[in-house]
């Protein structure tokens, strides 16, 4: 029999340190490595790629400049950039070697969503973060993408920040530097910013198959609410978080996206009755913060209601945002191809 918890009654504390400490590859990535990674004979790029993320490794285990030699750049001059960008589609195994980076890399070292790091400044405050970040060696950002001129502002002064501390950076896109934001807002009128971004990076093409030209995932049925209750109580045993979907999104308003890990602490399963379309952008982009967790945990859903490939509107998903949604509705659904084969 398993434990019945609920998300809604959940209002975790997270101190500094607790945020700071969840900063590491989620378990999917916990053990990969550049020798792990199986590029695609097909693709020169990809071989090229992890190379240029073994020399990067190594030029983060060198010790950062410090005093004097800082400020007066003693001996050679350092031409490389503080970042690498590696950029490519869906599918081509960016996060796994962003997290093989990390791996290799010594000293302190954070691995997050780009979502999360500016979560973690909504949490903290700009300076603490950047106080925190300065003393860490690398900083890795997945999934790096700007969503509003404010987010554009306050990532293009942390990565100028962090790399003036001598702070090396990685980040993971599908959108080259340059061309963040497009479609989202006007991206002309902060091209300053823009350009102070793609200044901290050097890029990395990975090239390979596309998933999003695959279309979406076929989502499976929903369960009907009897079935549900049956599923939920023959779960084997563990805690299943068992919510009704319409609580569960009003509560998530309440909580902040940086503690959307710890909310899923000790979760084994979620189960949500009655799944309804979410219509208003931003109630959307915060269930897409607890997809990436829940993606993150690899916790299985249980679901009535609407299927995860209606999950935004029609407009969401042909928006400025897409590509957050065809993410989240592809990791929803794998989730939820797992519960419907749990058995107890």
């Amino acid at each position: 029999m398993p434990t019945i918890e609920h998300l809604t009654a959940r209002a975790p504390r997270v101190s500094v340190d607790d945020l700071l400490e969840g900063f590491y590859p989620s378990p999917r990535f916990s053990d990969v490595s550049f020798d792990s990674y199986r590029p695609d004979p097909q693709q020169p790029s990809q071989s090229a790629a992890v190379e240029k993320l073994r020399a990067f490794a190594a030029s983060v285990n060198e010790p950062k400049p410090s005093g004097l030699r800082k400020l007066f750049g003693g001996g050679k001059p350092d031409t490389t950039r503080a970042g690498i960008y590696l950029d490519g589609g869906f599918g081509v195994g960016k996060t796994h070697l962003l997290a093989s980076l990390w791996h290799a890399s010594s000293g302190r070292k954070a691995f997050g969503t780009f979502v999360e790091y500016t979560n973690l400044v909504g949490a903290l405050t700009f300076r603490k973060t950047v106080d925190a970040l300065s003393t860490y060696s690398l900083v890795c950002i997945d999934e790096f993408e700007l969503d509003d001129p404010g987010d554009t502002v306050l990532m293009s002064r942390l990565m100028r920040e962090l790399a003036d501390a001598g702070v090396k950076l990685a980040a993971t896109s599908n959108t080259l530097p340059g061309s963040l934001g497009d479609g989202r807002f006007a991206a002309e009128d902060f091209q300053r910013e823009i350009q102070v971004l793609a200044d901290q990076f050097e890029v990395v093409r990975i090239d390979g198959e596309d998933y999003r030209h695959r279309g979406l995932p076929e989502a499976p049925e929903p369960l009907d609410e009897n079935s549900l209750r049956e599923r939920i109580a023959t779960y084997p045993a563990g805690v299943v978080a068992e919510d009704d979907f319409a609580q569960l999104i009003d509560h998530l308003a309440g909580v902040h996206p940086s503690r959307y890990r710890q909310l899923l602490d000790g979760v084994d399963a979620v189960a949500w009755h009655d799944v309804k379309t979410i219509t208003e952008q931003s109630v959307a982009l915060r269930f897409v913060v607890l997809a990436d967790r829940l993606y993150d945990r690899d916790v299985p859903i249980m679901a009535s209601g609407t299927t995860f490939d209606h999950l935004f509107s029609d407009e969401m998903m042909n928006g400025g945002y897409l590509k957050k949604y065809f993410r989240a509705v592809s990791r929803l659904t794998a989730l939820a191809r797992q519960g419907s084969e749990i058995r107890g």
